[in-house]
């Protein structure tokens, strides 16, 4: 019985592919985007080479050719979602009213980011270009309108942290003061609740009812905002002695 000759089989085959075999083309974009999407379904401790690089359908060594660390990686992150902060209003807007605009942003964005909140309220900004241009455009604004320099970063500061706060906040059911059948227990916070003022005023004055956590971020940054200009006025002086 005769077989089939060895060139025929050959013929038949398909032919190989030429090149290096295809794999996912790793970007910053990319591998911040997925470590991004990781952190939120499974949380930031879930973040390592090796599952991020499975997030994207790479090896880890393929990874480590664009990140060397974790930390690298985190970089990435923070500058991939504040670049997403709306903080334009800096280079045509009075300062009190573009600081309010950028407070808000500011907030939006992290309400959808809920669990990179810990991490990124003291990564430090170093080697995050959209992050400090961020920062360039809020400071520079400030200082044209007469802040002093050395009270920039605490003015900041303190707008952040009330921006992480109100995020976390975001996230609390509404009933979350219900006293339940304990109101006996406090009656004048009980009525408190009951009374609550949730009117959301906006940036060009308009009223609209908000959810709890709404209401208590605009009401603290309208007050934060107006404590900062009455601090502007007493700074004004003492830097003109």
């Amino acid at each position: 019985m005769s077989g089939r000759s060895g060139e025929a089989v050959e013929q038949d085959r398909p032919p190989r592919p030429r090149g290096r075999p295809k794999s996912p083309v790793l970007t910053q974009r990319k591998i911040a985007a997925a470590a991004v999407t990781l952190i939120q379904t499974r949380g930031y401790r879930a973040l390592t080479m090796s599952a991020l690089a499975t997030q994207l359908g790479v090896s880890a060594s393929a990874l480590y050719n664009h990140v060397g660390s974790k930390r690298d990686i985190m970089i990435l992150v923070q500058d991939r979602v504040n670049m997403e902060i709306d903080c334009s209003a800096f280079e045509t807007e009075p300062w009190d009213v573009a600081l309010g605009q950028w407070a808000r942003s500011y907030r939006h964005v992290y309400t959808r980011n809920i669990p990179l909140i810990p991490v990124m309220s003291v990564l430090p900004v170093a080697d995050s270009p959209h992050t400090l241009a961020m920062y360039e455009k809020v400071s520079a604004g400030l200082v044209r309108a007469g802040w002093p320099e050395s009270w920039v970063v605490n003015t900041v500061v303190a707008v952040e942290s009330l921006v992480f706060g109100s995020a976390y906040d975001a996230t609390a059911p509404e009933n979350i003061f219900d006293p339940g059948r304990l109101s006996e227990i406090a009656p004048v916070f009980s009525a408190a609740v009951s009374q609550r003022n949730l009117t959301v005023i906006s940036s060009d004055g308009r009223r609209a009812a908000g959810s709890g956590a709404d209401a208590a971020f605009d009401v603290a940054l309208r007050s934060l905002i107006a404590g900062f200009r009455q601090e502007l006025e007493t700074l004004r002086p003492s830097e003109n002695d």
